[in-house]
């Protein structure tokens, strides 16, 4: 039998390098079709147990939709996972090819999990909204501008910058929700979402496109995904803070701006704020914990198909915790 062949693939926008591992065999190839059939005919006569990449804001997806359509596991890695176990492994150099080496490696060592093909409804809704929040950002900076400005002219143009863009972002929130509802299985996702007091427009559909996960996973794992899980900063006799950090930055940064509205509207949400504060807990602490909350709520109405339903305040039945550790 062929001994279990792992693959890295180091991704850029004109090539990619691969390294095979136990054998340390290299190629590179062009990122194009001929050089995606060079790499699957090169990789036929082997017994490939799993091919490993980087995310590379996007540009991975072509070849890890054709590595899947012709049936090989794919993984790809957060760079900076990816980064923490070069240096681990006594690999501070970075090119291509040596990156390609640490990822056959890192597959070989770590296996991990293969990568879930997107739906392509929700790869429609995810690239919606991401250009949605590009042109909030763009709005953003123009109307920093705007303060800054003392000159009429410009300010006229900075005011009609502003206006068009706003016209632009109305237009795509329209889109995204036709995009939406043109799915059975997301527009009942979405619906779901919605039935959270505080869960708004923007948090459903940005879950919707950067969370598939929710309602499959349990509440460390969904919140660890999302970035709100504390993680300790202890070491011997030395008690750090707790902390959240990593995990998807949209969607965490979603659910920091609904927090701040579902701590006045969502009564269990309202009710865990309070008191956390009146416990001498910094505000921002709280918040946090309103954002970690409100993620296993959506998690928990998800993973049982029903709208949320409000409890009794103060109750010690956390349906959250009945999914599971």
């Amino acid at each position: 039998m062929n001994a279990p062949v792992y693959v890295g693939v180091d991704v850029s926008k004109d090539s990619f390098d691969v390294n095979l591992r136990p054998s340390g065999e290299s190629w590179e190839f062009r990122y194009t079709a001929a050089g995606i059939r060079k790499l699957l005919k090169n990789l036929s006569p082997l017994a490939v147990a799993l091919i490993c990449m980087e995310a590379t804001g996007g540009y991975e997806q072509q070849l890890a939709l054709a590595l899947d359509e012709n049936g090989y596991r794919v993984a790809i890695v957060n760079p900076r996972r990816m980064r923490k176990f070069a240096d681990a492994s006594g690999n501070p150099a970075k090119t291509d090819h040596l990156d390609a080496k640490v990822i056959a490696h890192y597959a070989q060592v770590m296996e991990p999990d293969p990568w879930r093909r997107p739906d392509p409804e929700q790869v429609r809704i995810k690239e919606l909204v991401t250009r949605r929040q590009q042109l909030l950002g763009q709005r953003t900076r123009e109307k920093n501008r705007l303060g800054k400005t003392s000159d009429r002219f410009i300010a006229r143009q900075i005011r009609s910058s502003i206006a068009w863009l706003s016209r632009q972002i109305e237009r795509l929130d329209s889109h995204v929700l036709a995009a939406i509802e043109a799915s059975r299985e997301l527009s009942e996702r979405y619906r779901l979402i919605r039935s959270v007091p505080g869960a708004g427009p923007n948090l459903a559909a940005t879950i919707t496109a950067y969370l598939p996960e929710l309602g499959l996973l349990n509440r460390r794992q969904i919140a660890s995904l999302a970035g709100v899980a504390p993680y300790s900063r202890d070491s011997g006799s030395f008690r750090g803070r707790r902390s959240i950090w990593g995990g998807r930055a949209r969607v965490r940064t979603a659910l920091y701006m609904s927090s701040l509205s579902a701590k006045r509207y969502n009564p269990e949400l309202q009710d865990l704020y309070r008191r956390l504060v009146e416990a001498g807990k910094p505000k921002k602490v709280a918040l946090t914990a309103c954002m970690r909350k409100l993620l296993l709520t959506l998690n928990s109405v998800i993973k049982r198909c029903t709208p949320w339903e409000p409890r009794p305040v103060g109750s010690g039945n956390d349906p959250d915790r009945a999914e599971g550790q």
